[in-house]
C-alpha cells in the first residue's frame, strides 16, 4: 500500500486547494472498476437490468453485499431478491448505482489507516446520517429517496481524505474544536483554508457522479451558500444536524458540536422543528439494519 505522504497547506508558494488535496489521493481512493463501469453505463440509453446485473455480478463481494442490502428491512421487500438484475427491476437503476457507490467508497476508505478519526464513530454517524437524510426525503415526498440515504453516507468522506493527508492539522482542528467548543467545518476553514465537505465535493466530481451527489456534500454545512439550495442539500445538512442532535441525546462521546439547522433548509423543505422527534424515533430500528446491511463484514465497526 502507497505510504501516507503528509503534505503542507502551502504547495510551491502557492495555498493548498481542496482540488489539490484530492488529486493528490486519488489512486488511493480510486473505485473498483466495476462501480466506473455502472455509471458509464448510466448515461447510455441503450442499458438494461439485465447488462447493469450482469456486470455488477463480476464482483461476488459487491454482489453480495447489494443484495444484502436490498433484502434487509430498509428497505421492507416482501419476498427475497436473489439477483442483482431483479434488484434493479425492483429498485432502479439510479438507485442501485448510488448504492453501488456508498459500498464501494466504503469498502475502499477502509483499506486507508486512519490513526486520527475513531472510525466506529465515524461510520456510525455516516449511516445514520443516511437514514435521516432518507426519511426526511421521504416527509418531503422527494422522488427516489433511496438517493439520499447515499448522500447522507457519505456526507463527512472528505474528513478521511484530510486525516489522511493532512494529519497533523487534521489533530489540531480536533483539540481546538474540543478545548473551543466550536465547529469541525470552520475550525478546517481557519487552519486549512477549506473543510471536509468541498473536499468530500472534489472527490465526487472526480469521481464523476452525479452533480447535486456532489453539491449536497460540498454544502452540506452551508446551504446558503450554494449557487441553487437544492433539496438534497437541504436535506443533508438537516440530516446531518439531527444526527449530531441523536449523538449528543445518547451521549455519545462525538467530537463535534452541533449547528443550528439553517433557515433556508426550513424554508426549501417546508419543514419545521416538529419533524425531528418523529424522525429520531423512526430512525432508530432502520438505523441498527442498515449498520449491518451496509458495512463490510470483519471490519471493527
Amino acid at each position: 500500500m502507497q505510504k501516507n505522504k503528509t503534505i503542507s497547506t502551502e504547495q510551491q508558494g502557492h495555498p493548498l486547494q481542496a482540488a489539490d488535496l484530492v488529486s493528490g489521493v486519488v489512486r488511493l481512493v480510486s473505485l473498483p472498476e466495476v462501480c466506473i463501469r455502472v455509471n458509464e453505463m448510466m448515461d447510455e440509453a441503450s442499458t438494461s437490468a439485465h447488462d447493469i446485473g450482469k456486470v455488477i455480478s463480476q464482483d461476488t463481494g459487491l454482489t453480495a453485499r447489494l443484495l444484502k442490502i436490498v433484502n434487509s428491512s430498509f428497505y421492507g421487500f416482501p419476498s427475497k431478491i436473489e439477483t442483482v438484475t431483479r434488484a434493479v427491476t425492483v429498485i432502479g437503476l439510479r438507485e442501485l448505482r448510488g448504492l453501488v457507490l456508498a459500498a464501494s467508497a466504503i469498502e475502499t476508505f477502509s483499506k486507508i489507516p486512519n490513526e486520527i478519526l475513531n472510525m466506529v464513530q465515524f461510520w456510525r454517524h455516516s449511516v445514520y446520517c443516511g437514514v435521516v437524510a432518507q426519511l426526511l426525503a421521504d416527509r418531503c415526498n422527494v422522488l427516489h429517496s433511496e438517493r439520499l440515504f447515499v448522500a447522507g453516507l457519505l456526507h463527512d468522506i472528505g474528513k478521511l481524505i484530510l486525516c489522511h493527508r493532512l494529519p497533523s492539522e487534521s489533530k489540531l482542528a480536533q483539540e481546538k474544536i474540543k478545548a473551543e467548543e466550536l465547529l469541525d467545518f470552520q475550525v478546517e476553514q481557519d487552519l486549512i483554508g477549506f473543510d471536509h465537505a468541498e473536499v468530500g465535493g472534489e472527490l465526487i466530481k472526480i469521481w464523476q457522479m452525479p452533480g447535486s451527489l456532489e453539491q449536497a456534500l460540498r454544502y452540506h454545512h452551508e446551504p446558503a451558500k450554494a449557487e441553487d439550495a437544492t433539496m438534497e442539500i437541504c436535506l443533508v445538512h438537516m440530516a446531518n444536524v439531527i444526527t449530531g442532535m441523536a449523538e449528543q441525546e445518547l451521549d455519545v462521546d462525538v467530537e463535534l458540536n452541533v449547528q443550528p439547522i439553517a433557515q433556508i433548509a426550513w424554508d426549501v423543505t417546508g419543514l419545521d422543528e416538529s419533524v425531528i422527534e418523529p424522525i429520531l424515533k423512526q430512525a432508530g430500528p432502520l438505523f441498527i439494519d442498515a449498520l449491518e446491511s451496509i458495512l463490510p463484514r470483519g471490519r471493527p465497526y
